[in-house]
């Protein structure tokens, strides 16, 4: 018995899985994985040559990048996976508990509210030299948001994994553009016309998926985004295929147009013209979409409807238990969601005056979910921090001049925009698993409302 144990003594630091040198064969096998899959991506450079392909080797992005993943997971190792206390139960211990500030988030979504329903006179106030800039920047990150609350119907209330959300935006936005171009409809009589096109396109999504749980549904519901962009790339007769459709009306003010000269708004109100009321017109049209589905989101989570969709993400085979017509749940999940989508793609289409396919990849259904994820889900002020956080930060790239200072005056931070996007949802999600709101509001209290944890609610993988 006691050699027994002496062996175990003697073994068990060498297999200890927690030990400096399983870190480092862990953090060496990664990049391993790096040398071999980034050295026909990141080693080889090819340029079209007269004779042919002209093929360059870049040895030293290929080491680099081995080491940067070498160090990184090393570090992530040390620091948060192989150790007995990680550096994030540390700060999340010492972070305010959520009883504490309990109203934390209703106070920060109504400072957000406040400045979101000024921001366009405050940068034309403190701004005016970049004031249509930052104005676009803001309607652009309403867009997401928009679309993210959207989203958030379907996989953080209903717990429906959804990666082929990108297809609804697609639909409302061709559908306002075809309405405009075939029956010159304009945009308020088209807009809700294109938000029942893509809630019809949700139950038609919807009804092949009703069977289906956790991977299978992500997997069919990003083939259905996929088939969407490839018709409305092939379909040229149609869409007008990958030349896109250009000469979309703009919106108006109860019939005014903002233009310059006779019959447009400044006109009619005796004010004199400038192009940002176009931009701020356009900001209060997605400010308003975005209220109207904040709205009409949280006043469904607190109907029947949206405490079926809540039952369904906890437990499906329970939900079907107490007598909740599963099916019907799925497809009113599906449709309200896409129904939001196709008013998000109906502004876009307005908002650009032009679309074609390649605005509608799997990137931007990627996008629009790590922000339901990384903000909370079922959260709708984590969406919010979320895309002003990915979105505009992302962006705001384009304005940090200082780093051609210190990597060289060839340097463009926005070529690296998806690796900082990439790394920020790592530390993200290995500091907030949960998401950046990590506490949730229950719908329905007996008695007493508290707020409770996100680790007590299901991921949203349709189980």
């Amino acid at each position: 018995m006691a050699t027994n144990g002496s062996n175990r003594a003697v073994a068990g630091p060498q297999n200890d899985p927690n030990s400096f040198a399983a870190s480092v064969k862990d953090a060496a096998t990664a990049g391993f994985l790096v040398a071999v899959l980034g050295f026909f991506f990141i080693g080889i450079r090819t340029d079209i040559a007269p004779g042919g392909l002209d093929l360059k080797m870049r040895w030293g992005a290929w080491i680099v990048s081995i080491l940067v993943v070498f160090a990184g997971r090393l570090l992530l190792n040390l620091f948060v996976l192989k150790t007995d206390s990680p550096v994030t139960r540390k700060i999340a211990g010492a972070m305010p508990s959520g009883s504490r500030f309990a109203g934390t988030g209703k106070w920060l979504m109504r400072a957000l509210f406040a400045f979101a329903l000024v921001l366009p006179f405050f940068f034309t106030t403190f701004f005016p030299g970049k004031d249509r800039q930052f104005i676009d920047l803001a309607i652009l990150i309403m867009t997401y948001i928009m679309l993210g609350w959207g989203l958030n119907i379907v996989v953080g209330l209903a717990g429906l994994l959804d990666l082929g959300y990108v297809a609804f935006y697609a639909v409302g936005a061709y559908s306002f553009a075809l309405l405009a171009q075939y029956l010159d409809m304009g945009f308020w009589f088209a807009l809700p016309l294109a938000g029942i096109l893509a809630a019809c396109w949700g139950i038609v999504l919807g009804f092949p998926v009703l069977r289906l749980r956790g991977d299978y549904l992500a997997i069919v519901t990003l083939a259905f985004g996929e088939i969407i962009r490839v018709v409305l790339l092939n379909w040229y007769e149609f869409t007008n295929g990958p030349d896109g459709i250009s000469g979309i009306p703009k919106p108006t003010f109860f019939g005014l147009e903002l233009k310059r000269g006779e019959g447009g708004f400044a006109d009619f109100f005796g004010i004199a013209y400038d192009p940002i009321q176009r931009f701020i017109f356009l900001y209060y049209i997605i400010f308003i979409l975005a209220l109207i589905t904040n709205f009409v989101t949280m006043r469904l989570r607190r109907l029947p409807i949206g405490r079926a969709w809540e039952a369904l993400r906890e437990d499906e085979i329970a939900c079907r238990s107490l007598g909740i017509n599963t099916r019907n749940t799925k497809l009113t999940a599906f449709s309200i969601g896409a129904m939001f989508g196709g008013f998000a793609g109906s502004f876009f289409a307005t908002r650009q005056g032009f679309i074609s396919p390649e605005s509608f990849t799997f990137l931007e259904s990627a996008i629009i979910l790590a922000i339901v994820v990384l903000g909370g889900l079922g959260s709708q002020v984590g969406v919010v921090i979320a895309s002003i956080v990915m979105i505009g930060g992302i962006e705001m790239l384009r304005n940090l001049g200082f780093l051609q200072q210190v990597f060289g005056s060839g340097f463009d931070p926005v070529q690296y925009r998806m690796l900082i996007f990439g790394l920020a949802m790592v530390l993200i999600m290995v500091w907030k698993p949960r998401g950046l709101i990590s506490t949730r509001e229950p719908s329905v209290v007996l008695k007493e409302k508290k707020r409770i944890g996100a680790d007590m609610v299901a991921q949203g993988e349709g189980h």
